[in-house]
């Protein structure tokens, strides 16, 4: 199937010199690009995870005071 694409032209001067790079044609280039985007974008380990998904450190909260989660107040924690 045969499609358009409007691309940055700082974007299609860096894949074409990928390709180049690479020896490989744009429109093979191009295709990889999808089909790795669109199987990683399918994998549960992908970037798209909800915060259900991510770890946690503690079951309770941190047993600090708020006003030292600052950056003054964390330099303070530092400082001997």
């Amino acid at each position: 199937m045969r499609t358009s694409l409007e691309l940055p032209d700082s974007l299609f001067a860096r894949l074409k010199a990928r390709a180049a790079i690479e020896g490989v044609p744009m429109k093979q280039l191009l295709q990889r690009y999808v089909e790795e985007g669109l199987i990683a974008s399918s994998s549960p380990s992908g970037s798209s995870r909800n915060s259900d998904a991510l770890p946690t450190l503690l079951a309770k909260p941190l047993a600090i005071a708020p006003e030292l989660l600052s950056n003054a107040g964390l330099f303070g924690l530092l400082e001997p």
